[in-house]
């Protein structure tokens, strides 16, 4: 059994899981209009590659990255491009940055896309792939994926780490994706490992959601990726608490993982075969709690994340409605 390590402080919030683990994941359904920000990533804003008044299919190119830290956009569905204008962004100082304004036309329809055999490519033209599909870390900085994973002549990974503790409280996004994809995650951490070769892949999930630690040890028997349990505490899904329980490694203050070691979310990976992936052909969806895990489109503006999801009576005999 690995020996972990234990980070300084830590504490035991209320943890309000049940609210929402218990419950299967749901689809939201289409809103009636679609905002998508230039700037949704560090680095450069998108180019734009559309015009107003263009029919657009689910997974077209919409706006295209700028220079190696930026990432492109897609569509997350089909519809018509009616605005390219400036909205309100996510962000604090509530100011507007220029969006793409997308009206779905319920039909759902996909590009041409098919899967692609990432063993058979090229390294540096699988990350080129990467980088076409817009994939991007989950952190604040939603930091590109291809230049992560676009190691230095020399560089050697040990540690790959996936990070699926979900220490806070109310948000059971990564265990019900645990629960119900663990194939998928399985097969998005092999392009990781095909990427990156790394000496070990440790996916670390607190102990506090058993059935998503059966779920991923069962998906990984067979292979040498190592599902470890961590004790449930606030923050032990901190990327650099993370690696101090797992690895007994400190991550200096103020700096970042060190040269051996990298540390990845689960939702970016968790469909090889038809995700935001390097098959091309990006899901663009969000998963919302604490009601219920919900895929939301990426653009799905917050005051229409109010809908009802199942209609089945609830205690009191009416609606069942899910805020996400």
């Amino acid at each position: 059994m690995r020996e972990l390590s234990r980070f300084h402080g830590g504490i035991h919030p209320a943890e309000h899981k049940l609210e929402s683990s218990e419950a299967p994941s749901r689809r939201a359904p289409l809103p009636a209009r679609l905002i998508l920000p230039l700037h949704q990533h560090i680095g450069n804003g998108a180019r734009v590659e559309v015009q107003v008044g263009a029919r657009v299919l689910k997974g077209q190119l919409l706006a295209s990255a700028q220079g190696t830290i930026s990432a492109p956009i897609h569509a997350p569905t089909s519809g018509t491009v009616i605005a390219i204008e400036p909205h309100a962004v996510p962000h604090p100082s509530a100011l507007s940055g220029l969006c793409i304004h997308l009206v779905p036309d319920g039909e759902d329809r996909w590009i041409a896309h098919s899967p692609l055999d990432y063993r058979a490519l090229p390294k540096a033209e699988l990350l080129d792939r990467l980088r076409d599909a817009g994939i991007v870390g989950l952190g604040g900085a939603a930091f590109p994926t291809h230049v992560k994973y676009r190691l230095t002549p020399g560089q050697r990974i040990q540690t790959l780490v996936i990070n699926g503790a979900e220490c806070e409280p109310w948000i059971t996004t990564d265990d019900r994706l645990m629960r119900e994809r663990a194939a998928e995650i399985v097969g998005g951490i092999e392009v990781l490992r095909h990427l990156v070769e790394p000496a070990e892949v440790l996916v670390g999930i607190e102990d506090n959601k058993p059935q998503a630690i059966a779920a991923m040890r069962a998906a990984c028997a067979g292979s040498d990726i190592e599902v470890v349990v961590v004790p449930t505490l606030y923050p032990s899904g901190g990327e650099k608490q993370l690696i101090k329980i797992l690895t007994g490694k400190e991550v200096p203050s103020g700096g970042r993982p060190t040269y051996n070691l990298l540390v990845e979310a689960l939702y970016p990976w968790f469909s090889p075969e038809r995700g935001r992936s390097p098959q091309g052909h990006p899901e663009g969806g969000r998963r919302r709690t604490p009601d219920r895990a919900v895929w939301c489109r990426s653009g799905n503006e917050v005051r229409h994340r109010t809908v009802v999801l199942d209609t089945a009576p609830t205690r009191s005999g009416g609606q069942q409605w899910q805020r996400l």
